[in-house]
């Protein structure tokens, strides 16, 4: 589990480094990462190579019940771990400081695309088609589940995985200030 823990940190930022942003080394893989490997660990593959994991696709099949158990379960160790953020934060740490202290879940449902997902890939794991393979076989897993469509968020200053989404099959959902969400069918 620290592989993932650092792949997060190191893709966290856009895409790059997220280390010198982050206050919490861990804030991002106890937010985007090690939940979803616990939750559903069926719904986690990981990229290796030369023996060391360089990437990740990790997802959840029902989003509302897994932010349901993330706020009931995993929340609360976390509200213990982590300070509360200046009221008047806007950065990426505040808001996931905040959504971390919240008292009520709120959470968020695309419908008709009820999993989603979050992909990460090291410099040295990017290129020659593996970010597809690992979507592929998450898609795959999914539609054994009985899972329809899945939808991912993605920030509109990370252009190039926009551009990657796009172009193995996602569309955009929504459009907000932050960037996109964007969704692909699986069934039907």
């Amino acid at each position: 589990m620290p592989e993932l823990y650092e792949i997060c940190l190191k893709t966290g930022e856009n895409g790059n480094d997220a280390s010198g942003v982050i206050d919490f080394p861990n804030l991002l893989g106890d937010f985007y990462a090690a939940p979803y490997a616990i939750y559903e660990p069926e719904l986690c593959f990981v990229l290796v190579n030369n023996g060391r994991p360089v990437g990740y696709v990790l997802a959840a099949s029902d989003t509302p019940a897994f932010e349901r158990w993330m706020f009931d379960e995993w929340f609360p160790p976390l509200r213990e771990k982590y300070p509360k953020p200046a009221a008047d934060g806007t950065d990426h740490q505040s808001h996931l400081l905040r959504t971390i202290h919240k008292t009520e879940c709120e959470p968020d449902n695309e419908p008709g695309y009820p999993a989603h997902l979050h992909i990460d890939i090291l410099p040295e794991g990017q290129g020659g088609g593996w970010g597809l393979k690992l979507m592929e076989a998450l898609w795959n897993q999914l539609r054994s589940m009985g899972v329809p469509a899945v939808h991912l968020g993605v920030s509109k200053a990370n252009a190039n995985a926009v551009g990657f989404y796009k172009h193995i099959g996602y569309h955009v959902i929504s459009e907000h200030q932050w960037g996109y969400t964007l969704g692909k069918r699986l069934i039907g």
